[in-house]
């Protein structure tokens, strides 16, 4: 089992940056296969970005070119860059992770484990 914290998130104005922190606990964090989810009240959740245990990366097409994933194996933490912000990235973000590399591949929406989210508000 995977424990996850998320922090960063808040108040940023449109075309702000912001960068989101996921720390993982409990188990061997590489393994993992890792991603940022986001969820609006009354809205499915969407997966934002995923990144395999190689480094491999995926994105939604509503966020390529903007935000960048990334993760540091030794601080047992994920990332979330996002630059260019617009109002329509407003919401609660949450980082997710499995064990299964094909959540990644596939961009599932199943992932086993989850944070408790951090709320991103773009004015």
């Amino acid at each position: 089992h995977v424990q996850l914290v998320e922090s960063g998130g808040g108040l940023v104005q449109t075309g702000g940056s912001l960068r989101l922190s996921c720390t993982a606990s409990g188990d061997t964090y590489d393994n993992y296969c890792m991603a940022w989810f986001r969820q609006a009240p009354g809205k499915e959740r969407e997966g934002v970005a995923y990144i395999d245990n190689s480094g491999m990366t995926r994105y939604a097409i509503s966020v390529t070119g903007r935000f960048t994933i990334s993760r540091d194996n030794a601080k047992n933490t994920l990332y979330l860059q996002m630059d260019g912000l617009k109002r329509a990235d407003t919401t609660m973000y949450f980082c997710a992770a499995d064990n299964s590399q094909l959540k990644c591949q596939y961009r599932r929406r199943d992932f086993s484990y989850w944070g408790q989210g951090t709320q991103v508000t773009v004015s």
